[in-house]
């Protein structure tokens, strides 16, 4: 069976890689999902990554408890590369050739972030992380993950969660929300169903690029959706509501 998508961005939270902790990084959880994408590296899939910060400090938060929001979201920049780097040394423990971008320019640990060089290092097989969001204050790093895949050219945006998909309502606190297989934009924007931010829905939309939600703690799903296996959601232009 072929690949049904050669160039994906995967947008990962910092609490993915938190695990069970309060707080931080679980490099037992680190190293499995750095061996989910390099199985999909090895398939010859070109991967870019986005990966938030939350688990280390949240701009949102920082500024509700009364600090200034652009300091606090820059703040929330510099907890990303600090994810990316971790994510980089895992991926290179497993022989995958990795490099950091940074939107905000930190020469000692990271390349900037430079459009055509990411696309040159994805066409040489080498993963791309994304860090420091877009080096704006007020944008999320889902905001990032639209952004960076529209301008390499990525065929689908994977988000990769902690539940198998997009449900009608929280199927935490209702034993009845229903899971959607497939959605429209507009139907997202419009039921504020919390996919992504709207501007990243609404970039995706511009651009014509695939949202696929599921379940980043399931093994293999990474592969699955590459593979174009039904799993979790899918948000798109073409798409129905089912």
């Amino acid at each position: 069976m072929g690949l049904t998508y050669e160039r994906i961005l995967l947008k990962l939270s910092g609490e993915a890689l938190m695990g069970n902790l309060s707080y931080g990084i679980d490099p037992a959880v680190v190293q499995s999902i750095a061996q989910e994408i390099t199985d999909i590296v090895a398939d010859g899939v070109q991967t870019a990554i986005v990966v938030g910060g939350g688990n280390i400090f949240r701009g949102v938060k920082g500024a509700a408890a009364g600090m200034d929001r652009a300091t606090a979201d820059y703040i929330g920049m510099i907890a990303t590369v600090m994810n990316a780097m971790t994510l980089q040394d895992a991926l290179e423990q497993n022989g995958v050739p990795t490099r950091v971008l940074s939107a905000i320019e930190m020469q000692e640990v990271a390349e900037p972030y430079i459009r055509r060089r990411a696309i040159r290092h994805l066409e040489k097989g080498r993963v791309v992380v994304f860090g420091a969001g877009s080096g704006n204050p007020f944008f999320t790093t889902d905001t990032t993950a639209a952004l960076r895949a529209a301008e390499i050219n990525a065929e689908v945006v994977f988000k990769a969660t902690k539940v198998d998909g997009v449900y009608d309502s929280d199927p935490r606190t209702n034993p009845n929300a229903r899971r959607y297989q497939s959605l429209t934009y507009s139907h997202v924007l419009t039921q504020d169903l919390r996919v992504m931010d709207t501007t990243a829905i609404a970039l995706c939309k511009d651009n014509n690029i695939p949202i696929i939600v599921f379940d980043l703690s399931v093994p293999g799903n990474i592969r699955k959706a590459v593979m174009g296996d039904p799993i979790g959601t899918i948000v798109g232009g073409s798409c129905e509501i089912s």
